[in-house]
């Protein structure tokens, strides 16, 4: 089965069962402050999963697009990626555990053909301090649907402790089956929901003994060991609580059904693989690799073939969503993960040649998943642009820094941040190559370097005006909304990756930079200019409202600095309406004018490069 034919399967199949196939959102959460990245299919649908209506209606299915930062580290096992797609399913207060868990079974083992004998589950223990009982209905379904297939399914707890003890479903605390976005129980804010949960694990069989050649050897096998021998493809979670302000659980009036299952795990034990890397949506990529270094996907060059393979199609997918490169946000993961490839891939031996990358990625990437995800033809161009411009920049700096590293007799903290500060060494990279030495970083250290780093940079830009502007007075305001409608203009002619950088208002002009990693053309810096006055000549009413955070920016608002704001925002809008008919709406402090029309006439004077990444426009009145 390939990886399209799996996806399709699997919306198709709840799609029958009566769900609205939505698209995938984007890896960056268009109104979410509290992330930097969407990481599971749950995400986009927390509003929904608190009671508000879904246009779609109470069954939902769809492929995500998901990237995990925090998994960065992890990636060079059989098993971890950054990049992921999660097949999900939801019930927003329609059905329940009864038909969740029938259907993903009959999923599993009718529709991708799996050996029910090969399936074994998880549920939750239940907890005594937070008054939530033992999930005993999950486990009376699946004992029920294992007797459908003649396997007489038995619960044990304690499978950490004592092993399998010949169980197919097992008790697990809150560490294991417990979701919520921020994890267990006692991580999770005041209004948070989550609930217990179900996993489906894969056995890959007992006669291979990977335990008994694992590093596990001398503890208890359990479907949650480390080995290898379970692979846990997919996860029911059961939204039926809500945290409430004195850390006490409330039952939601809405239960919801909260499914995510890694599209790339069913894919890979449905082949019978234990190396997702092993599947299709990475051989080609893996295949590239290999011409490209002249090594081959074989036992000691698997770790950094993998990081590699995972890290550019995390990359990839990253800037296709208008990511660029830089030191914050996540342009910094962005960043990791090209460094972190380009020097894993000149270590096996591979060109520094800056095009090194593309190469690989265009093959490996667009072209696996061309027009599931990407239009190739079209999209090429930008991801040559970004991978070969970074990895250039990157490379320059790389052999000086590989060689400084060779001098030290010691890799210390300092030596860390000197590799970070002057050659862009990401800290993850020294610490793995200190390992290489037998050496272990200092990361306190590094981190106090940081942080003097930090503060003579603060020194040396004290005073800086807020917001950008130079002063307050009629012209300088005026300049203020214009920019607004500047970065309206730039987001409609050059698409909603635009992403304000900084600006800086006088009383002579405007200049506003932005994300985008081309040299605007002529006609789009006419388009741009054509737009922002015929604004201004609609004399259009500029309004604010006071309103919290979260709701401003469900109505649309943008804030890019999210994290200046405080609970309380205020939000400026220019159009006919604030609600329904607006061309900008902005968290703002303010000054502004009363109308658009009170700023007159102005021109688009110069356009040029920032930093990678980052394009800068002037605009000045006439």
């Amino acid at each position: 089965m390939t990886p399209d034919q799996l996806r399709q399967k699997y919306l198709d199949f709840f799609a029958r069962q009566g769900h609205a196939i939505v698209p995938s959102a984007p890896l960056v959460p268009e109104n979410d402050p509290t992330t930097l990245f969407t990481g599971s299919g749950m995400q986009p649908m927390v509003p929904y999963l608190l009671g508000e209506k879904h246009p779609k209606g109470t069954r939902i299915t769809d492929s995500q697009k998901c990237f995990r930062s925090q998994d960065i580290e992890e990636v060079g096992d059989n098993r971890h990626t950054t990049f992921f797609e999660m097949l999900g399913n939801w019930s927003l207060g329609d059905y329940f555990k009864k038909e969740q868990l029938r259907w993903f079974f009959e999923f599993l083992t009718k529709e991708v053909g799996l050996d029910p004998q090969r399936l074994f589950v998880t549920v939750f223990s239940g907890s005594q301090e937070l008054g939530i009982p033992r999930d005993t209905e999950s486990v009376a379904i699946w004992k029920e649907l294992f007797k459908e297939v003649g396997i007489e399914a038995t619960d044990v707890d304690n499978a950490e402790r004592d092993g399998i003890q010949g169980g197919r479903i097992f008790y697990y605390g809150e560490k294991k089956n417990w979701w919520s976005r921020s994890g267990v129980p006692a991580n999770m804010p005041s209004g948070e929901p989550g609930g217990p949960d179900s996993e489906v694990f894969f056995d890959f069989g007992a006669e291979l003994k990977l335990h008994e050649n694992s590093p596990f050897q001398n503890e208890p096998c359990h479907v949650n060991c480390d080995c290898g021998r379970f692979l846990e493809i997919g996860n029911s979670v059961f939204m039926q609580y809500q945290k409430q302000d004195d850390g006490s659980f409330k039952e939601l009036p809405q239960k919801n059904v909260d499914f995510g299952g890694g599209l790339e795990r069913i894919l890979a034990v449905q082949n019978n693989k234990r190396d997702v890397f092993e599947t299709e949506l990475f051989s080609e990529i893996i295949a590239q690799i290999e011409q490209t270094t002249g090594k081959k996907y074989e036992a000691e060059h698997k770790t950094q073939m993998r990081v590699i393979a995972d890290h550019l199609k995390a990359a990839v997918f990253l800037i296709k969503d208008g990511v660029v490169p830089s030191n914050k946000t996540q342009g910094y993961f962005l960043r990791r993960l090209i460094r972190r490839a380009t020097v894993k891939l000149h270590q096996l031996g591979g060109s520094l040649n800056p095009s090194s990358l593309f190469t690989i990625a265009d093959r490996g990437v667009l072209q696996t998943y061309d027009g599931v995800y990407f239009d190739r033809r079209v999209d090429r161009d930008l991801i040559d642009r970004v991978l070969s411009e970074e990895a250039a920049k990157f490379s320059k700096s790389l052999d000086k820094g590989l060689r400084f590293f060779e001098k030290q007799d010691k890799v210390d903290g300092k030596v860390a941040f000197d590799l970070y500060q002057t050659y862009g060494f990401p800290l993850e990279i020294t610490i793995e190559m200190a390992q290489q030495k037998h050496e272990q970083v200092d990361v306190d250290q590094f981190k106090a370097e940081f942080e003097k780093h930090k503060d003579l940079s603060r020194s040396a830009s004290a005073g800086m005006f807020k917001g950008g502007l130079a002063d307050h007075s009629e012209v300088t305001t005026k300049y203020h909304t214009a920019t607004h409608l500047l970065q309206a203009a730039l987001r409609k002619v050059l698409g909603t990756h635009v992403q304000q950088k900084g600006s800086n208002i006088t009383g002579e002009r405007l200049r506003f930079d932005f994300s985008h990693n081309a040299p605007m053309t002529t006609e789009q810096q006419q388009e741009v200019e054509k737009l922002v006055n015929d604004w201004i000549k609609a004399d259009l009413p500029v309004t604010m409202q006071l309103m919290q955070k979260q709701d401003a920016l469900r109505s649309g608002a943008i804030a890019f600095f999210i994290e200046k704001y405080p609970d309380q925002v205020s939000v400026y809008t220019i159009g006919k309406d604030p609600e329904h008919d607006w061309i900008s709406k902005e968290f703002c402090g303010g000054p502004h004018v009363k109308s658009t029309g009170e700023i007159g006439p102005i021109k688009l004077t110069k356009e040029q490069s920032a930093s990678a990444g980052v394009r800068r426009v002037y605009m000045q009145l006439v």
